[in-house]
């Protein structure tokens, strides 16, 4: 199902880019009681997890974030406080090589890599004797959320998904970030993609013959770094076999997609039509709020994270 969302974007923050940008510089990230645990995972290698506990019965919510982000992105912060608060137990799952620290494999984390999801809700069911009732993904995040749904990986006690701002056709999202002020966002995460492959490789021996600070699109990067390194074909490969979209059909866990009309990275037709979605998928659409934005309120001093607002209110019933 489709339907029209119920966001209205701040007058403050007109346009996409305000609506983008502004919380990654303005969003008071709080102090939380984290606990944080490295996950020794099957092929040697690790992630870390950040744990925020409510209550020894509250229900539990896995949150995965986007490309290069990690637990101080604004939107990671915003919701965990949020969930905390609202009385959820929280775990934020870092990708691998995405908490400050390089993993051990050359391999690293893409859009479509499903098996650590699977790892990590296994492991926390395993350490908490209670499953994963819902589970949140930001825009690369969701792309990993939808694909691993769609695949059949979830558990029956999982209830609830949300994905938020999901690339759903990543070629198309990699040419959406070559025009006009997009290019912004593109030259932004590309300097993040070569300093964490540079970092990395300082310390073991890349197996790739490329020189990353010549690559300067996203296809470009993904054809010599990403698809190389995970077994990929070439960057089509990669995209085809990755993108959500195709899996969204076959998700039988109850899911929300919330998704701006003007989200800077996507182009209208990435989004899916509704003959495309599953009968347990609900798509919710609102002409504006930019990528992972959706910034309501009266003043700037006084702003609504309305993301966080109507994910917990769909998890109100888990409670």
């Amino acid at each position: 199902m489709i339907r029209n969302s119920g966001f209205k974007p701040a007058w403050w923050l007109p346009g996409p880019h305000l609506q983008t940008i502004w919380p990654v510089f303005f969003r008071r990230r709080r102090r939380l009681p984290l606990r944080i645990e490295r996950v020794e995972l099957p092929d040697r290698d690790f992630l870390d997890l950040a744990w925020l506990k409510a209550s020894d019965t509250a229900p539990q919510v896995l949150l995965l974030h986007g490309l290069e982000g990690n637990i101080q992105s604004h939107y990671a912060a915003g919701l965990l406080h949020s969930l905390w608060q609202a009385g959820f137990n929280a775990v934020f799952m870092h990708f691998r090589g995405c908490s400050g620290v390089p993993n051990r494999l050359p391999r690293g984390y893409h859009s479509g890599e499903t098996g650590d999801l699977s790892t990590i809700v296994e492991h926390i069911e395993q350490r908490t004797a209670s499953p994963v009732r819902a589970i949140v993904g930001f825009s690369l995040g969701g792309n990993v959320l939808l694909k691993w749904l769609g695949e059949g990986r979830a558990r029956s006690t999982l209830k609830k998904a949300v994905a938020i701002s999901v690339p759903f056709l990543l070629g198309q999202c990699a040419d959406r970030l070559d025009r006009g002020a997009s290019r912004l966002y593109r030259s932004y995460l590309l300097r993040k993609m070569r300093s964490s492959y540079l970092r990395k490789f300082a310390l073991l021996q890349s197996p790739l013959a490329v020189n990353v600070n010549s690559l300067k699109t996203f296809r470009d990067f993904d054809d010599k770094v990403t698809a190389p390194l995970h077994g990929f074909n070439g960057v089509d490969h990669y995209y085809a076999e990755s993108s959500s979209r195709q899996y969204l059909h076959r998700i039988h866990t109850d899911t929300l997609l919330l998704h701006a009309l003007d989200d800077p990275f996507m182009l209208p037709e990435t989004i899916p039509a509704e003959s495309e979605l599953s009968s347990t998928v609900t798509l919710e659409l609102s002409a504006h709020g930019g990528h992972v934005g959706f910034i309501a309120g009266p003043m700037p001093w006084n702003a609504r994270y309305w993301l966080d607002e109507r994910v917990l209110a769909y998890f109100s019933d888990l409670r």
